[in-house]
């Protein structure tokens, strides 16, 4: 989707020469090298004007007579008067805010609408859109798991071939898999994020004495430590309206990766190790005894299930709490004005079990619903590092602008990294270079699971109106058949 232009008139200085003048250049060729040359009777500049560029030829020729006329000629830009609708799950002022501004950039190049919208019911709300017949343009899918559903019921689109060429010339094929269905791709990566991240503040673990641990084991007993000294380790928060659950299931993944490795993640969310199988009731069981050890959790919203998992930056911010596990975009949900770095906030990786360094990964991909020009042009848009850079530079004005943390991050091999501050270009470089990276589980598997079960039945645990056992059970038995 090459066209860029708006309507545009273009003089056309047109050339009507006598075949005289053919003539009299053939005579002058030819005639007996005495004669004396002749001079030149008229020079005509012809000039073709654009919206961009001028391009001038000067032609001189011995003519005896010359007619110009003037060519009024319309191009017209098939994008002008359009209008897209895109639906996401990014709903914060600083995200959606950020999301549309930069759409609005192409908006405003290509003199059309593209409205975004953002819920953080997106994952509920998207099912019932697309299965009623009313779904938008492009949805943004944090999940790859409902994209591959989408696809099979014939609900999103194949991306052609010329939106696929500047797909591959941007972003790698590794995060590019993520779209690809049965060996057809169907959606275009549009940010990452790390999720192996604690976030901290250097100053209170000084204040008190305390190391970032190494092993998980450390991290449990740092945890106990700071319990014995009356702090409290860890804010905690799982509230995401239709998607609550989801930050207990991150904690779950981490730790499978961990305790039993990149094989077994591979084959649990492929379905092949049962849902409820002993090793994943016993992590599951390692992380509730965690949250319900006694002063463990400060909840901003007054429990577990009820706060807002993007609630805890004030309180990190504030001394509540001293550690919070969460995934590089939380910098979005840090108070306006708060420092980065080893003077402020800081991260360390979620530690290891057996010794190596598991990185766990997520982020959204762009798919469409509606074969257009406008459509395809910005789902093009979408895998530009034009799209990468404007939507880094609102995110980070969003958030007061300078060195500050912006909560967004490219997979763009082709952004701008000047952009990013030396915290962030950090997180790009530990996701592009890890030995093993995998993606977040629930969004790989069936919708129905992993944004589904898993959530809800994870959420049930957490409140101890399920047991471990039973949880676990439960969304076995909500596998998929087929």
């Amino acid at each position: 989707m090459k066209v860029r232009r708006k309507h545009m008139k273009v003089k056309l200085v047109r050339l009507l020469a006598l075949m005289a003048a053919l003539a009299l250049v053939a005579g002058a060729c030819g005639g007996d090298e005495t004669d004396t040359p002749a001079t030149p009777e008229t020079v005509v500049v012809t000039s073709i004007v654009t919206e961009t560029e001028t391009v001038t030829e000067v032609v001189t020729e011995t003519v005896t007579e010359v007619v110009t006329e003037t060519v009024e000629v319309e191009m017209v830009n098939p994008l002008a008067g359009t209008t897209v609708t895109v639906f996401g799950p990014e709903s914060s002022d600083a995200e959606a805010g950020s999301h549309q501004a930069a759409l609005d950039i192409f908006a405003a190049q290509n003199d059309m609408t593209i409205q975004y919208t953002g819920e953080r019911s997106f994952s509920d709300l998207i099912n019932a859109q697309a299965a009623g017949g009313n779904p938008p343009d492009i949805a943004v899918f944090p999940q790859p798991g409902k994209i591959a559903d989408f696809a099979r019921e014939g609900w999103i689109l194949p991306i052609p071939d010329d939106v696929l060429a500047t797909m591959d010339a941007n972003i790698g094929a590794a995060w590019n898999a993520f779209g690809n269905v049965d060996g057809v791709q169907y959606a275009i990566p549009t940010k990452a994020d790390l999720k192996s991240l604690v976030w901290y503040r250097p100053a209170d673990f000084a204040a008190n004495g305390y190391e970032v641990p190494g092993t998980w084991a450390d991290l449990k007993a740092l945890s106990q430590q700071m319990i014995d000294d009356g702090n409290v380790p860890w804010c905690v928060g799982i509230e995401s309206g239709g998607a609550t659950g989801w930050a207990f299931t991150d904690w779950v993944e981490d730790l499978t990766l961990r305790y039993e490795g990149a094989d077994f993640y591979d084959e649990w969310v492929a379905h092949t190790i049962p849902f409820d199988s002993p090793e994943m009731n016993a992590i599951w069981t390692e992380i509730l005894a965690l949250w319900n050890t006694p002063g463990a959790v400060y909840a901003e919203g007054g429990t577990i299930s009820s706060t807002f998992f993007g609630d805890n930056g004030r309180p990190l911010v504030e001394g509540d709490c001293m550690m919070h596990r969460q995934a590089s975009f939380f910098s979005a949900f840090f108070p306006d004005g708060t420092a980065f770095g080893p003077d402020g906030v800081d991260v360390f990786y979620f530690p290891s079990v057996t010794g190596d360094r598991p990185v766990l990964g997520a982020g959204t991909l762009v798919s469409a619903f509606r074969d257009a020009p406008e459509v395809w042009a910005v789902m093009e848009y979408y895998a530009s590092p034009e799209y990468a850079d404007n939507r880094q530079r609102f995110q980070n004005l969003s958030k007061g602008g300078g060195a500050v943390l912006s909560g967004f991050l490219s997979p763009n091999l082709n952004a701008d990294l000047s952009l990013y501050q030396p915290l962030e270009q950090s997180f790009l470089d530990i996701l592009f270079t890890a030995e093993v990276v995998r993606f977040d589980g629930s969004d790989l598997m069936p919708a129905a699971v992993g944004a589904g079960t898993f959530w809800s039945e994870a959420t049930s645990a957490v409140n101890g109106d399920k047991t471990v056992e039973e949880a676990t059970a439960a969304i076995e038995s909500s596998w998929p058949s087929s």
